[in-house]
């Protein structure tokens, strides 16, 4: 006798609402997250670190000794008491590069050290023999290994303070010339109103296969995108071993025999094979991206190392997660681990440049720590203090908590009888869902 056809499942009002719900869940919340962080970075501008450097020795003029670049520094520490946008850190040359090549600060203002001689010395009588004075300087430096964004409004903030600071001094020269009994040319005038000029040089030099300054955020983001989908693999894999799921292999559908396992059993098999392929994850990762594409590196044993432990980590969290939480675990890994993560992750637009919510996430979001350490290895030599021992502890951290949530969440379920096939004599006699025959009526798509 035959079957009658059931009806689409596309008649569903419950398929469409579930499916529109995550999908409405998931835009707006990848739009917000991505565009919210990233869309206002001038506005949101809150203490980006600049060195401030005043090596000027000071010149004597007019019978008295002046020093025209602690001028400069007391004009520039005024000027920032109304505008927070920036933090002029006032340190020596020696200390400066320091926190430049640990990303410490995103560039500098270098006041020379000759540079009241050169500025005063545009107003003296000069020799015929001695020709034209030297042109006074202010040097900019830039740090792309600190973030491109970052570097460039750095760079602007100097070149702005070092251009009102040249106008601050012309006006002056201008008067002295002015007091002078032959009067000036037109040349000499324009530049005197102007008498600085400003160089940029780059304060941390990287190599031309450094990505600008972004390689270090994009192999941490293949890092954690590696160890997401390696999670998703051996979770799926694990359930097919199991007898969980089936296994389709075009149009042949494969199921192994159902072994009842515990779920802390299950997560513990999932930890470890996920263990064993972050050693060929993170190889092949620093094979490709160093091997093959000649990514500027150094430190390759320590680089293998890292990737290995940041796949492991991100892929156990995200087990830990599928765990707890089942389907919407995935989600939620994708949620925490890219969502959130990518926006604050200071890599584009720096930390000091976002909303406040984002640099809240940024204390703990994982692939802002991530990138730190690994902008440490690939930057500025392996230095603990530039990011690494920092990223090394938040992954301790993150390894033994989801080591710790994975295996007490699924301890409850197991202890609570909340069994994933439960045994027909667990309490209803009912047949296990995940047994029930094959052989059941079709589904119309």
């Amino acid at each position: 006798m035959p079957q009658p056809t059931p009806p689409s499942v596309l008649r569903r009002p419950r398929l469409w609402i579930a499916t529109g719900l995550i999908a409405a869940v998931v835009s707006i919340l990848f739009a917000l997250l991505y565009v919210g962080g990233n869309v206002n970075p001038k506005g949101n501008l809150r203490d980006l670190p600049v060195a401030l450097v005043n090596a000027d020795s000071g010149a004597d003029a007019g019978g008295r000794h002046v020093n025209l670049g602690e001028q400069i520094v007391s004009g520039i520490q005024k000027a920032a008491k109304g505008d927070k946008s920036i933090d002029w850190q006032l340190v020596s040359r020696e200390e400066a590069d320091k926190r430049l090549g640990r990303g410490k600060v995103f560039g500098a203002l270098v006041i020379p050290k000759d540079f009241s001689a050169t500025v005063t010395g545009l107003t003296a009588p000069q020799p015929p023999a001695q020709g034209k004075a030297t042109p006074p300087t202010l040097t900019v430096l830039t740090n792309q290994a600190a973030g491109s964004i970052g570097s460039s409004m750095s760079s602007q903030a100097a070149q702005k303070a070092a251009h009102a600071a040249s106008a601050q001094l012309g006006q002056e020269l201008l008067k002295q010339a002015g007091a002078q009994k032959t009067p000036l040319p037109t040349a000499a005038q324009l530049k005197l109103a102007d008498p600085v000029t400003v160089n940029v040089a780059d304060g941390h030099p990287l190599g031309s296969r450094s990505a600008m300054g972004l390689s270090a955020f994009y192999y941490a983001l293949v890092l954690v995108v590696c160890g997401m989908l390696g999670a998703n693999v051996v979770n799926s894999q694990v359930d097919t071993a199991l007898g969980y799921l089936h296994t389709d292999y075009g149009p042949i559908r494969k199921r192994e025999p159902v072994q009842h396992t515990s779920r802390v059993r299950t997560l513990a098999i999932g930890m470890a094979l996920m263990l064993g392929l972050s050693l060929v994850m993170g190889t092949l990762v620093e094979v490709a991206t160093v091997g093959i594409l000649d990514m500027d590196a150094s430190h390759l044993g320590l680089l293998w190392l890292y990737s290995v432990a940041t796949i492991a980590v991100v892929g156990i969290g995200s087990l830990a997660l599928f765990a707890a939480f089942g389907t919407p675990g995935m989600l939620l890994a994708t949620i925490v681990f890219v969502a959130m993560a990518v926006p604050s992750s200071g890599a584009t637009v720096p930390v000091q440049a976002l909303p406040g919510f984002f640099r809240a996430l940024a204390e703990f979001e994982p692939l802002r720590q991530l990138t730190e350490g690994l902008r440490s290895l690939l930057y500025y030599g392996a230095q603990a203090d530039a990011g690494l021992a920092r990223a090394w502890a938040s992954m301790g951290v993150a390894f033994v908590a989801a080591l710790v949530f994975g295996f007490a969440v699924t301890r409850v379920y197991d202890r609570r009888g909340l069994h994933r096939i439960p045994h027909p004599d667990a309490g209803t006699g009912a047949p296990a869902p995940a047994e029930t025959s094959e052989a059941a009526e079709p589904t119309t798509a």
